[in-house]
């Protein structure tokens, strides 16, 4: 099952929300937040010992900065054709993710798509940076003339909880993902990672409402349409890198190489 869980910009309630497909992977579009780490690449735990202090179980920090890299040698190869084949320097676990590309200064979002179905993460990084970064049908492919512009997010997810009701979450904390009817009796879904309601700005019940539109609910969203919904809670490990740290660490890697040929 698909889902797009992000805008290309700020959203506003009524319009500008994303689309939602179908498909055999869990292809969702998202964004979530970063912060430094001593290398100059960065990493996210919804709190910041990865132990959420409102009383919520703690999660793994599995992504790390050589996640980022992967996926910038992957797109590499993809776009010129590289005969490197990319190096996973990771654990090869399987947990659910996805990759986000943004560009320029501004961090335009340019691409994001993951997947709720656990996915070895050499295997599952490889496919989704290059499923983002070329088939997010909200945008063009990018292309070799934007490489030098991009910064790439991993979004790794972990503690899925079923909600005891549709406000059983908390901003900043939980991504979400709703089940619901829509107003022909079609079952729908539709999902946010944890830090686009606080980026947006909105609370709860908005937060609900813009992704039961975002899902494909045009009818009125009632209090009782509120109540039917199926609701799943969810936490996310990140880590992203900008093209600039991504150079910087691809050439002391080339240089090291060099130094050791004889």
């Amino acid at each position: 099952m698909s889902s797009s869980c992000c805008g290309t910009k700020k959203q506003r309630m009524n319009n500008q929300q994303c689309n939602h497909t179908q498909a055999s992977h869990a292809k969702t579009n998202g964004i979530a937040p970063g912060s430094s780490t001593s290398n100059g690449t960065h990493n996210h735990v919804t709190n910041h010992n990865g132990i959420c202090s409102n009383g919520y179980g703690g999660i793994e920090q599995v992504a790390n900065p050589e996640m980022c890299f992967f996926c910038f040698e992957v797109l590499y190869h993809e776009l010129y054709r590289s005969d490197d084949q990319p190096e996973a320097n990771f654990t090869n676990e399987a947990y659910p993710l996805f990759v986000t590309w943004h560009i320029g200064r501004d961090r335009r979002l340019r691409g994001c798509i993951g997947t709720f179905n656990s996915m070895n993460l050499h295997s599952g990084l490889k496919e989704y940076a290059l499923t983002s970064s070329l088939r997010d049908s909200r945008f063009p492919p990018i292309g070799r003339e934007e490489f030098a512009k991009l910064t790439v997010s991993v979004s790794i997810l972990q503690n899925f909880e079923e909600a005891d009701s549709y406000l059983d979450w908390t901003i900043g904390v939980h991504g979400i993902r709703i089940e619901f009817l829509n107003e022909r009796g079609s079952k729908r879904s539709a999902t946010y990672l944890p830090k686009v309601a606080s980026e947006q700005g909105w609370d709860q019940i908005q937060t609900i409402d813009s992704l039961l539109r975002k899902g494909g609910y045009r009818g009125h969203i009632s209090q009782e349409v509120r109540d039917s919904i199926k609701l799943t809670r969810y936490q996310s490990s990140e880590t992203h890198m900008t093209y600039g740290e991504y150079r910087d660490i691809a050439d002391r890697r080339q240089s090291g190489k060099m130094i050791g040929v004889c």
